[in-house]
């Protein structure tokens, strides 16, 4: 049977997925262009994380996320007119990812023995990596270069994972409340237009 995290995981890899492939979609591209968007959305951060960790990257050594990402486009493609024309559409499975994501990162960073600074780095890398190679790939400037919140969410959400195991709350609690946090410090940064302050190119 699969752990909690795991699932988070293949979770995660799908609503990434989605993310990159339908903003590919949005791009006109191909269908292995689109699956190369998504599979590079859904591991690309997972992978940085597990080669500054010393880690084989899953994906190297489980087909469950090339599976996912065919999936991710078989649903994009069967229901591709109703997500272009949703304009939440992207951001809520975004959104859905950076936080599964998060936890994901900050779970496997602790069980290999690392500092909490280090994992709340790893989840925020986790997190925020992927949609950077995907905004990459399509031409857009990376969301965690512009003055939205999204890195930053990583960063609170593995705050307060941080916080919960110092409460010695048990595991899935604190994942749980870690990927809560995320998910809606995003959302409430967007709807209420909370910015991080931009640097100034005048002297």
């Amino acid at each position: 049977m699969p752990t909690f995290v795991q699932i988070l995981d293949f979770v995660g890899t799908f609503a990434f997925a989605i993310s990159g492939i339908r903003l590919a979609s949005a791009k006109r591209f191909d269908w292995f262009g689109a699956y190369v968007v998504g599979f590079a959305t859904a591991v690309g951060g997972g992978t940085l994380r597990d080669l500054l960790l010393d880690v084989t990257p899953g994906w190297m050594t489980d087909p469950i996320y090339l599976i996912c990402t065919g999936l991710a486009l078989v649903f994009v493609t069967m229901f591709g007119k109703h997500l272009i024309h949703l304009n939440n559409t992207f951001f809520f499975f975004d959104t859905i990812g950076l936080a599964l994501f998060t936890v994901v990162g900050v779970g496997k960073s602790l069980s290999l023995g690392y500092p909490f600074w280090v994992a709340i780095i790893m989840g925020s890398m986790t997190g925020a990596a992927g949609g950077v190679i995907r905004d990459v790939f399509i031409n857009e400037i990376p969301l965690i270069f512009r003055k939205e919140i999204y890195a930053m969410a990583c960063v609170v959400g593995g705050l307060v994972y941080w916080v919960c195991a110092l409460a010695q709350m048990d595991d899935y609690i604190c994942q749980i409340a870690c990927g809560v946090v995320v998910f809606l410090t995003r959302i409430l940064a967007v709807k209420y237009k909370i910015c991080l302050p931009t640097l100034s190119g005048h002297a």
